[in-house]
Formats: structure tokens, C-alpha cells, sequence
């Protein structure tokens, strides 16, 4: 290695300097210290000295010499999952902003021109009769699921989606207790709480969210801009009887207070818990859902949003969505 750093003349043993000669001349140069001017091979002792002074300088080069910079290996940022087809259409498309605005709309409007006219009956089913709830005297009311009926919970969504999860009982109550400031108002919904307080129509909220978590429910709704609603007045939740995730014993103490002419949700559990029976097939649950006396209830009291990310209508197997009568092959 030092070698390589030697004057090329130092290596082949010869020790020539400029004088007046020109380059490497032998003559007519003045002598320079410890050389013999004219003599191929330097002294003993110049030698020595002109030898140790270059591989000083060679080693010297060397601890000058800068080593190559090792590349840091950077790991490429992980690939984030797609996102469901159902959370798509439901968060981030315009047809499920314009659709979820629609059903505001028609709820609202219908709502209003009953309030005009001072209904009989309660859009709420007694469930000992079967019939709707006589309204009386009694202060008029509509009634809304919470979750992606009112607010959009896409904080939580994107969560289960990004770790490949349908749902976690453990996260959502977390979510439920500390995801105010996340909770998104559904299109439309501000404007219809605004509207239906000002004809004199109190919005309820009738949701499985926990009673536990009662205060970060009210907060929720809240800064959403949905305005006030007050646990075990204006806000019934999943604890406050017996009746567990039924909707039923709850629907009947609001009927009991109030006149109801409006009611919306995105489930069919939110109207009557018989429609979320678990031995009914999808297209028996359809066909009961389209009957009377309910066909007559869509949009004339009752009112659904789409919801294809979750819940009771996301099930059904091949042959349930596929009935043998729809197959259809290309041919060859």
C-alpha cells in the first residue's frame, strides 16, 4: 500500500532532480543537499533520509484518505390496506353524501307537514297490539339511531380497516368515550336538528351505544353540531333496561312520553327489533321487511339510510344473493 504512494523515480532507485539541464538533468545544476550532482544513486545517508521522508508522506496519505460513505438502507413505507368497498361508498363518495342528504330531506319534510296537522298515531309499534302507539296530547318527537345515522364514526372504521378488523368491542368503547372531536355530522343531519326543533319537533337519540358512557355520548353529539341531547330525556342507550341491544322496551318508554312523527336509523332494528330475529335468511327478512303492514311505513314515518359497511343486512351466503332462478353463464 505505501509503495503505490512512492515518487515512481524513488521506486526504480533513482533520485534525479531539475537544474539547469532541464527536468532530471545530471549537470550544470547546483548540488541539492545530501545528493552527489551527476550520480545516478544518492548517498547512504541522503538515501535514507529521502526514503523515510516519502513513506512518511505516503503514510500520512494514507490517514488522509476518506473511506467511502456506507448507503443507509431506508425500509420502503408499508403499503396502507385498501379500503372496504362498503366504507368507500359510505364516507367518501358523493352518491352516499347525496343519498344520505335525500333521506334528511324527505324525513324533514315529512315530518313537518305532520306536525301541521297534529297526528293520531305514533310511527311507533306497540309491540303487545301491533298497532301504532296512540299520540294523544303529548309533545311531538322524531326519533334517529346515532351511529351513521347522526354522526359518521370513520375514526373507528379507518382502524379496524388499517389492522384488517371487522370490529372491536374493547376499541369501541374507547371510541365511544374519548372520540368527540372525531365524530363526523352525517350531510344533512344539522340542518334537519335545526329544522325540526324550530317546527316545535324534538330530536331523540335511541342508540347501542353504552350507558356507561352516557356523558362521551351527550359530548359526541354535541360538537358534532347536533345539538343538545340529554341521557334518559332526550338520549336512550344500550343499559337503560332489560331489553340489552333491543331497541324495543326503550321505543316504547319514548312512545309512552312522546308523540313520534318521524323515525330513522340504518338498520331495520332501529324500527322493530323483529326484523333482526338471526334465523331469518336475508330473503325472508327482506320479504317480511317489504310487507304489510311496513311496506307502508317507508318513507311515511319511517325513514333508512344505507349503511354497507355493517349490521344485520351484511350476511347471506353464495346461494342466498345468487338464487338458481338469476344464473346466468356466457357461452363459449
Amino acid at each position: 500500500m505505501i509503495a503505490a504512494f512512492l515518487p515512481y523515480r524513488l521506486r526504480e532507485g533513482q533520485a534525479r532532480l531539475p537544474g539547469p539541464g532541464g527536468a532530471g538533468s545530471t549537470t550544470g545544476g547546483q548540488a541539492h543537499p545530501g545528493f552527489a550532482f551527476g550520480s545516478a544513486t544518492p548517498p547512504a545517508s541522503g538515501r535514507g533520509k529521502m526514503m523515510a521522508a516519502a513513506a512518511a508522506f505516503a503514510l500520512s496519505a494514507c490517514s488522509t484518505v476518506q473511506s467511502e460513505p456506507v448507503a443507509t438502507v431506508v425500509p420502503a413505507p408499508a403499503a396502507a390496506p385498501s379500503v372496504p368497498m362498503g366504507q368507500q361508498w359510505l364516507y367518501g363518495s358523493a352518491e352516499g353524501a347525496i343519498a344520505t342528504r335525500q333521506t334528511f330531506g324527505a324525513l324533514t319534510s315529512y315530518a313537518l307537514a305532520k306536525a301541521r296537522t297534529r297526528p293520531a298515531d305514533s310511527v311507533i309499534i306497540d309491540e303487545a297490539t301491533g298497532k301504532p302507539v296512540p299520540c294523544g296530547t303529548k309533545p311531538l318527537a322524531a326519533v334517529f339511531d346515532a351511529d351513521e345515522t347522526l354522526i359518521w364514526n370513520i375514526g373507528p372504521m379507518r382502524w379496524f380497516a388499517l389492522r384488517g378488523a371487522e370490529f372491536d368491542a374493547k376499541t369501541w368503547d374507547q371510541w365511544e368515550k374519548t372520540g368527540t372531536s372525531k365524530a363526523v355530522a352525517m350531510p344533512g343531519a344539522i340542518e334537519a336538528m335545526a329544522a325540526l326543533r324550530a317546527a316545535g319537533i324534538t330530536p331523540i337519540a335511541n342508540t347501542n351505544r353504552s350507558a356507561a358512557n352516557a356523558a362521551g355520548s351527550e359530548q359526541t353529539l354535541a360538537a358534532a353540531g347536533l345539538g343538545d341531547f340529554k341521557h334518559g330525556e332526550t338520549l336512550f342507550l344500550m343499559g337503560d333496561d332489560a331489553g340489552g341491544s333491543s331497541k324495543d322496551m326503550r321505543r316504547a318508554t319514548i312512545a309512552s312520553r312522546w308523540c313520534v312523527v318521524a323515525m330513522a336509523g340504518d338498520q331495520l332494528g332501529d324500527f322493530r327489533n323483529l326484523f333482526n330475529k338471526p334465523e331469518l335468511p336475508p330473503l325472508q327478512r327482506r320479504a317480511l321487511a317489504t310487507a304489510a303492514p311496513y311496506d307502508a311505513l317507508w318513507g311515511n314515518g319511517w325513514f333508512l339510510f344505507a349503511n354497507p359497511v355493517y349490521g344485520p343486512s351484511i350476511r347471506g351466503g353464495f346461494d342466498e344473493i345468487f338464487p338458481a332462478e338469476t344464473h346466468w353463464e356466457p357461452q363459449p
